[in-house]
């Protein structure tokens, strides 16, 4: 479920500056829940006005495209496969204008600063992630992208067990790796009831 009206208040208000300034736009939410597929309507009208765009993924995310960022219902958009924040930073064109990031939870913690050095340099950045992990702690760096984001665009899934409201990302196999790539196969979406973290996850540190 997304708030088309606040997407389109916030493009009201950064299509409006024009002080030579960037800024950073986040959109979190648990897997499902559109998150790569407004990442990929707002790059699509960057390049309608005619803006030079750029965008990233990293390279473990190889789930249906090694070139592309595609959502769950098969929306895509080529993009370049990055390492780290300081590779993502090396690949920056000159002229370029908007920057897309999907998957912001699977870089380096560099990708904060990196996302600051892109806006002071007056890009348009734009990320896309998950901002929980399978045990529903905060999936950095997301939050740290959270706090210094001119925009915040927060997106539910559909919860499979009951139809609620879902912001959570349940992990059905017993990897307890932190990091599981995965779909449909690995993950379901669930609401705050339905949602069963696994006991031995491990630490937010780890």
């Amino acid at each position: 479920m997304i708030d088309e009206f606040a997407f389109d208040t916030n493009e009201e208000r950064v299509k409006h500056r024009h002080n030579g300034t960037g800024w950073i736009e986040v959109i979190v939410g648990s897997m499902f829940s559109g998150k790569s597929e407004e990442l990929i309507r707002r790059l699509r009208r960057a390049r309608i006005a005619r803006q030079k765009v750029q965008v990233f993924k990293p390279k473990i995310d190889d789930r249906y495209s090694v070139v592309e960022i595609v959502s769950h219902s098969d929306m895509r958009h080529d993009s370049i496969a990055v390492a780290n924040a300081q590779e993502l930073l090396d690949a920056i064109e000159a002229g370029t204008e908007v920057i897309g990031i999907d998957e912001g939870q699977f870089l380096d913690e560099g990708l904060v600063q990196a996302a600051n050095e892109l806006a002071n340099r007056g890009v348009r950045v734009i990320i896309a992630g998950l901002d929980q992990d399978y045990t529903g702690k905060p999936f950095e760096p997301m939050p740290q992208l959270l706090a210094i984001a001119e925009f915040i665009t927060k997106t539910h899934a559909i919860c499979v067990k009951c139809g609620e409201t879902a912001n959570y990302s349940q992990r059905t196999s017993d990897s307890t790796a932190r990091v599981e790539v995965g779909a449909s196969d690995k993950y379901e979406a669930r609401c705050r009831q339905c949602f069963v973290p696994h006991a031995d996850a491990p630490s937010v540190h780890n």
